[in-house]
């Protein structure tokens, strides 16, 4: 392998420490072998590495679990349904600073570290920002010193893996597990029941909920190291398995043979994430998920709870009116809401306390983060289902429902539609609950996650539950971890950094705030552009070697990534690519500022709409890939299987970030920030973390175009006609008769007729109305990225401003303003320290 540079931030390569890594890696390699073969695959010495670094992980994973057992920390549990983990060696290295003693171990024994990473499967137990966010989440929470859970499912089956074949998406199943994971520990010592079906029996001593199907959760931990404190953190993810006596007691299921096969039907709970992404699907199955990870979970917080040394007495470590001074619930958007009515049914029917003590306990403990505003993303159950499936939460849930309401008609006599507006049940066709309400109720806190998001809650979708508890609602700004989105993913650019600022800044981002005095300084300017240009070849390279699809590493890389949806509007970048084409075929001498634009995303398998936008996509990069007129002047790439081990290769390597959405539609964004943090510029609209970018970096440092919340509210009064732009714009108009006439597929000219009567007749996301102004911001692009030294200027200013966007800043903020805990830098001793 080829020798690479050492990097400081990568940690000391010490000689002992490459001498014991390189013996201890042989260890596990000969282990592994003489259990299987004679000949090491590369795989092995994958295998062989990760076990390596695991083993420096353990001691301080025991050491910190111990420390919180004895030091009784108030702890926070952090619930979500997803969490978007990515793969896990090569940030342990980085936490553990670890990196260049094991490069160096690696290339001693003949190896290169960076193949072996490639191996590793990522962990896709996620959709998108959400999932992303949580992972994130458990990086700062370790790193600030919080004693911390994360809690979720262990799917089977993660985010499935994206092909494209003849343009279409083309989902595979995404076995992650098949060769083993070696990050995570089974803990069957920890099993839970849960419990599901039945009927409740009202008896005057309380209620009983009988006659359930039983499912066992059986835990799985994963260590979470801080960064360089030797804290290590524990997310356990729960999977399903079938009691031993499963079916068998049933005297008329088809025989034991059968009985033993239907086994799989309990076990499908954990098989597989559901792929949506802002969007609700009421199936039975995802209930059962959202109530095993919270069954399951309620039951371990509550053992941990009672198990631990308050240096008093055995009554006092049964009161559970104490529980919201040691705990702390987060509910990481509705989907984990069930921990509400499930503490509320423990409390009452199990630990016998009243109805309002268990109240003020569950409000006091839970908080809720809100994700999004998109009506169809808002979870809301039938209540048939809920009827069957968890009957007693269904009681809990009428009578949490009449006592708010009773509340809200003291306040407001006679104010009907008021109550209909704010009830957790909605009538209609079918009745429903709207989690989103139950959530709102039974949390003290209720947070959005960027400060407009957070404004748009308050004024417009729980207006009515802000007027009532204005106290609840708070704004908590989403952030990134600066260890993968920087220092792992973008080593050169953290050397950059470290060298005219020091290190500090990895574990307090705010200190980019000093790279200021650099922005005039030629040395630092062009350290960042060469830093960028090194990214742009070494991604150009990846790019020939996986999908034989070569690129103009001197054009600008423009790049769209996330999830394909209408409200991210990737059908503005189309028009945008078909206005700058037929533009350079109008005037092909012209001097264009060349450009290759990467979209890439997954689309749900059930959305049409999105994988028509695929279609559309991949159909545009036919003809304009292959037209000679245009040459090297306007590549389209659609990057397939985008997920976080490709983001992490082509974030670093880009010039532009596309952020499009209409105002008002995305409630943060966090892709925004990592594009930010790596030195590309954004182009984008007032929405979401987009206008606090602008506020920390100068709005003149963003290239800012669209409507803002307040026009788009115009438009809406007024009605929005896209025939009024089509017909004013000549470029549009041209554009848009492309796309339906058959020019981008002519061998079936009305491919994308769909998505043309969409945009014309009813595009609830205004793509034509932003067309313009979208259009002329790209010209001012393409203008200053020719002046090399004043775009990276603003790259300047931008990554300076960045230090806002850390999720160390954002889980500061919930530590100190939802949890009631304080963050700390302070190590602990490391395990090989005297204690």
């Amino acid at each position: 392998p080829a020798k690479r540079k050492q990097i400081s931030v990568r940690g000391l390569a010490g000689v002992e420490n490459v001498a014991d890594l390189k013996t201890n890696f042989n260890r596990h390699l000969h282990f592994t072998l003489v259990k299987d073969r004679n000949v090491a695959t590369k795989r092995d010495y994958y295998f062989a590495l990760a076990h390596t670094v695991r083993d420096h992980l353990v001691g301080r994973w025991i050491r910190t679990q111990q420390h919180y057992y004895e030091k009784d920390p108030k702890r926070v549990y952090y619930l979500s349904l997803e969490f978007y983990m990515g793969r896990t060696l090569q940030n342990t290295m980085v936490n553990l600073a670890l990196e260049n003693a094991c490069d160096e171990a690696t290339y001693q024994l003949g190896l290169d570290m960076e193949e072996l990473q490639d191996m590793e499967e990522d962990a896709g137990l996620g959709n998108g920002g959400l999932g992303r966010l949580a992972a994130c989440f458990l990086d700062s929470m370790a790193t600030l010193g919080l004693a911390a859970y994360g809690y979720g499912i262990r799917y089977e089956f993660g985010i499935f893996n994206q092909k494209v074949v003849n343009g279409w998406q083309v989902e595979e199943a995404d076995d992650w597990l098949r060769y083993g994971n070696p990050w995570e520990k089974a803990r069957p010592e920890y099993m839970r029941p849960v419990h599901f079906y039945g009927r409740v029996e009202h008896n005057p001593d309380g209620v009983k909920w009988v006659d359930t199907q039983v499912i066992l959760a059986l835990p799985y931990d994963t260590p979470v190291p801080g960064y360089r404190n030797n804290i290590v953190n524990t997310m356990r993810l729960w999977s399903a398995k079938a009691p031993c006596e499963f079916h068998l007691k049933d005297f008329n299921v088809g025989g034991y043979i059968q009985a033993v096969l239907d086994k799989n039907l309990a076990e499908n709970i954990s098989r597989v994430l559901y792929p949506n992404d802002n969007f609700f699907e009421g199936k039975e199955l995802r209930l059962k998920q959202e109530y095993f990870v919270v069954a399951a979970t309620l039951q371990d917080i509550i053992r941990r709870f009672k198990a631990s040394k308050f240096g008093s007495t055995e009554v006092v470590r049964m009161d559970l009116t104490t529980l919201p001074d040691k705990v702390a619930i987060q509910l990481n958007d509705t989907h984990p809401a069930l921990a509400i009515p499930e503490l509320m049914r423990i409390l009452i029917d199990d630990e016998k306390l009243t109805w309002d003590t268990a109240w003020d306990i569950t409000v006091r403990t839970c908080a809720y983060t809100n994700h999004t505003v998109l009506p169809e993303a808002l979870e809301r159950w039938p209540v048939d289902l809920f009827q069957n499936l968890l009957p007693r939460h269904l009681e809990i849930i009428y009578e949490v429902n009449r006592r708010h309401l009773e509340r809200i008609s003291a306040l407001y006599p006679g104010d009907h539609d008021r109550l209909r507006r704010m009830s957790l049940v909605e009538e209609g066709g079918q009745k429903k609950i709207n989690m989103a309400h139950l959530c709102i109720v039974g949390s003290h806190a209720v947070n959005g996650v960027a400060q407009i998001h957070s404004d748009i809650i308050k004024d417009t979708v729980f207006k009515d539950f802000y007027d009532v508890d204005p106290q609840k609602f708070q704004n908590k700004t989403n952030g990134i971890t600066p260890r993968r989105w920087l220092v792992m993913c973008n080593p050169g650019l953290a050397e950059v950094i470290a060298e005219r600022i020091g290190e500090d800044y990895i574990r307090d981002l705010s200190q980019l705030k000093s790279l200021l005095k650099f922005v005039d300084d030629d040395a630092f300017i062009r350290d960042i552009a060469n830093v960028k240009q090194e990214n742009k070849l070494k991604f150009a390279v990846h790019l020939e070697e996986q999908f034989k699809v070569k690129i103009n590493p001197n054009s600008m890389f423009d790049v769209q990534v996330k999830r394909i949806h209408e409200y991210k509007r990737q059908l503005l970048n189309c028009l945008h690519i078909i206005t700058l084409y037929n533009r350079i075929k109008k005037e092909p001498n012209k001097a264009w500022t060349p450009r290759t634009i990467m979209i890439g995303g997954k689309a749900a398998p059930g959305y049409h709409t999105a994988k028509m936008i695929i279609k559309l996509i991949t159909a545009i990069g036919e003809v304009v890939n292959n037209d000679s007129v245009v040459g090297d002047r306007l590549k389209v790439i659609f990057l397939e299987n985008y997920r976080v081990t490709l983001a992490e290769k082509v974030i670093p390597a880009a010039d532009l970030s596309e952020q499009i959405s209409t105002a008002g539609t995305e409630a943060s964004g966090t892709g925004n920030m990592k594009f930010m943090l790596n030195g590309a510029l954004t182009i984008g609209t007032m929405d979401g973390a987009n206008v606090e970018m602008a506020e920390e970096a100068g709005e003149e440092n963003l290239f800012i175009f669209g409507m803002r919340v307040k026009d788009v509210e115009a438009l809406d009064k007024k009605g929005y006609d896209a025939l009024e732009y089509y017909n004013r714009i000549p470029e549009l108009k041209q554009a848009v008769d492309q796309i339906s006439g058959g020019f981008f597929s002519p061998g079936e000219p009305d491919q994308f007729k769909d998505i043309v009567k969409m945009l014309m007749c009813h595009d609830r996301f205004k793509v034509f109305a932003d067309y313009e102004d979208y259009i002329q911001c790209q010209e001012k692009v393409s203008a200053l990225y020719k002046n090399t030294k004043e775009w990276t200027k603003m790259v300047i200013h931008n990554i300076a401003g960045c230090g806002k966007f850390s999720s160390d800043r954002t889980i500061g903020q919930y530590a100190r303003e939802i949890w009631g805990m304080e963050p700390s830098l302070e190590k602990i001793a490391a395990p090989d320290d005297p204690r």
